[in-house]
């Protein structure tokens, strides 16, 4: 609290008061509940919170828009980690033991590459990854 003993209030952008001290509450001797009448007072306002709800879905909206050089640094990194673990399974096959782990890395892998990159010559590539990811996944017999 404040020098002064008041309470210290949140402001939103529009400068109402979004949050506030918690009035000091009666408690009854007997160890019953109450509800005391500002609790229910300071409940009634829903309207502060239908404003944050719509600042959230904004900025949710606003996540969900990416750049295209941001999708394409992604999908690159897709198609890397498919390779990465097409060559563990290489190098697990060729040493005669099988993970099951690694199979289960390449199935992750095969369902990331499945997205449009925005870039028409690294989807080709990405979809030749991704044919080579199936085509392994089906001789282990995974679907």
């Amino acid at each position: 609290m404040p020098a002064g003993g008041s309470a210290m209030r949140i402001y939103g952008p529009n400068g109402t008061a979004l949050a506030a001290a918690a009035p000091p509450q009666r408690r009854a001797a007997s160890g019953t509940f109450t509800v005391s009448e500002q609790e229910e007072a300071r409940s009634s306002s829903p309207a502060a919170s239908l404003r944050t709800v719509g600042g959230i879905d904004a900025l949710i909206a606003l996540q969900g828009i990416e750049d295209p050089a941001e999708r394409r640094r992604r999908s690159v990194k897709c198609g890397r980690n498919a390779l990465d673990t097409l060559d563990e399974l290489k190098l697990g096959l060729l040493g005669g033991a099988l993970d099951q782990s690694t199979l289960l890395r390449l199935k992750s892998a095969a369902a990331d590459l499945k997205g449009p990159s925005g870039d028409p010559g690294l989807d080709v590539v990405l979809a030749e990854i991704d044919l080579r990811v199936e085509v392994e996944l089906a001789k282990a017999g995974i679907r």
